[in-house]
């Protein structure tokens, strides 16, 4: 009983450090594909307001190139 009380430890501090984990780029790409229906061009790092964001470059079915950020710790749009 003991080693499963120490996996079963080891299990939770794992699983309650990916709810903290910043969001990927993958993600972010996602987060924005899915809000604009858009093709993904590129994927970048930066701050917005002194907080750190993903600047996503999309294209548009209509050919429009867009900006979106996604807040890398919440994963909202900006």
């Amino acid at each position: 009983m003991n080693t499963f009380a120490k996996l079963l430890c080891a299990t939770l501090l794992v699983v309650s450090n990916l709810a903290w984990a910043d969001l990927s780029r993958d993600d972010a790409a996602a987060v924005a594909q899915r809000a604009s229906g858009a093709r993904v061009l590129s994927v970048e790092k930066s701050e917005s307001s002194a907080q750190p964001v993903w600047r996503i470059k999309v294209v548009t079915p209509a050919g429009e190139v867009r900006v979106i950020q996604v807040d890398v710790v919440t994963g909202q749009i900006r």
